[in-house]
């Protein structure tokens, strides 16, 4: 980490630690700065729909009283740290994908499953409710892991994108080695006979590009924003999807006064709807932005993708399995998932 980040995280501690223990009268004479990180590169959609708009909404409504340090594009840290620095304190808030850190939330890809949604707002609509306090993502995963969550969302369903070779059948992914963020996507891979190898999305890029990995399972957004370097993407055949989190350290909540809690709550509701929508909205715009590249898009045929959907039909059923081997209730946030999809 750069020196010039260290000492500003050092100054920033202290201004905030003053605050919080001067007490009622001086929190409104002094700023309560908080410092957010994440991913994302310049220009990605999650910083632009959600993260940005969040720290805005949260600035505006406490009347400058809360304000930010903002360190985007791993800054403060690699993807798969970001939990640890907020729980650790060096960082407030940040944006984290659970299965980066499958050891310690291996639950939360339940919501990653092939087939589990079919659009971001009906994955993120059903992911809020687990992941609130009092849900079972909430219970099971987050609280024990000492952090609350501020919005969850789930990206649109993902593709599959390859590199250099043709990917016109399932039969073709064969021994291709994809990028795949966690469990349940590499069980997936692994039903189509591919090899899935974890890794972060900004770790993606160098190792499609040096020939290391052959493509990768990510969303056409993903792709655009991240600039990975294909030739061939599948067009309708979702491949499961990411979950991700925007959390903030327990104990750093429960030290901020209740209207800045109410604040963040409520702009957190917004900013994961609007993150949804935008996702949504976007992903067939980034589609098109593959296409005016001269990325191949490919269509199986009815009988590939019932081929493909026998395949992984399975895929959560084994997942809960492994899941409940493990001493986690696999099983139990399975049925929790599926009735807040269905849910009126």
């Amino acid at each position: 980490m750069p020196r010039s980040i260290i000492l500003r995280i050092l100054a920033s501690t202290l201004v905030a630690a003053t605050t919080l223990a001067s007490g009622p009268v001086a929190s409104q004479e002094k700023k309560l700065v908080l410092r957010v990180a994440d991913q994302f590169p310049q220009g990605h959609f999650l910083p632009r729909y959600a993260i940005k708009p969040w720290m805005e909404q949260v600035t505006k409504a406490t009347n400058g009283e809360v304000q930010f340090e903002y360190y985007p594009a791993e800054q403060l840290g690699k993807a798969k740290d970001l939990l640890s620095l907020v729980q650790n304190g060096v960082a407030d808030v940040a944006l984290f994908a659970p299965s980066y850190a499958s050891d310690k939330m291996p639950l939360t890809a339940a919501l990653e499953i092939p087939g589990m949604f079919d659009s971001s707002c009906k994955g993120s609509r059903a992911f809020s409710r687990l992941a609130k306090p009092d849900g079972i993502l909430g219970q099971q995963e987050y609280g024990p892991n000492g952090v609350r969550v501020l919005f969850a969302t789930v990206y649109p369903p993902y593709q599959l994108v390859s590199a250099k070779r043709k990917i016109d059948g399932p039969e073709d992914i064969e021994g291709m080695k994809l990028r795949v963020l966690g469990g349940a996507m590499e069980l997936s891979v692994r039903r189509l006979k591919g090899t899935g190898v974890r890794m972060s999305s900004p770790d993606a890029f160098e190792a499609i590009s040096r020939g290391t990995l052959d493509g990768a399972i990510f969303s056409y957004g993903v792709t655009v924003n991240y600039n990975i370097p294909v030739k061939y993407a599948t067009v309708g055949t979702g491949f499961g999807a990411a979950a991700a989190i925007f959390i903030i350290n327990d104990k750093r909540w429960k030290q901020l006064p209740e209207h800045v809690q109410k604040v963040m709550t409520e702009a957190g509701v917004e900013a994961g709807a609007n993150l949804c929508a935008g996702m949504d909205k976007e992903e067939a715009n980034d589609l098109e932005k593959l296409k005016a590249k001269g990325v191949t898009l490919v269509r199986w045929s009815d009988a590939d993708k019932a081929q493909v959907d026998a395949l992984l039909a399975d895929v959560a059923r084994d997942w809960a399995a492994e899941v409940d081997k493990r001493g986690k209730p696999g099983s139990e946030v399975l049925r929790a998932v599926r009735e807040a999809r269905d849910a009126r």
